[in-house]
C-alpha cells in the first residue's frame, strides 16, 4: 500500500503525544500491514477519512435517488411485507 496523500508532505506533520493501547495499535499495524505504528495511525486516518466521503456521497446519492420521484415496482412482493 502507497503512503497517502497526508504521509507525502513533510511540511504537514506535527508532532503529537496520545496515550493508546498498545494492543490496539498492533491488531491495526498487522491488519493494516503497516511497518510502523505512525504508518499504522496514518493509514487509519486515511481510512476514516476516505470512509467518511464514502459515507457522504452516498448519502448524496440516496438524496438525490429518493427526490427524483422514481417509481420502484415490487416484483415479488418482499417490500409489502
Amino acid at each position: 500500500m502507497n503512503p497517502g496523500p497526508s504521509m507525502k508532505g513533510a511540511s504537514n506533520l506535527s508532532h503529537k503525544h496520545f496515550r493508546l493501547d498498545a494492543g490496539k495499535i498492533k491488531r491495526a499495524q498487522k491488519a493494516l500491514r503497516a511497518k510502523t505504528e505512525t504508518e499504522t495511525v496514518e493509514r487509519a486516518l486515511d481510512l476514516a477519512i476516505a470512509e467518511s466521503k464514502r459515507d457522504r456521497l452516498t448519502r448524496e446519492a440516496n438524496r438525490r435517488f429518493i427526490e427524483s420521484g422514481i417509481v420502484i415496482k415490487d416484483v415479488f412482493g418482499a417490500l409489502d411485507e
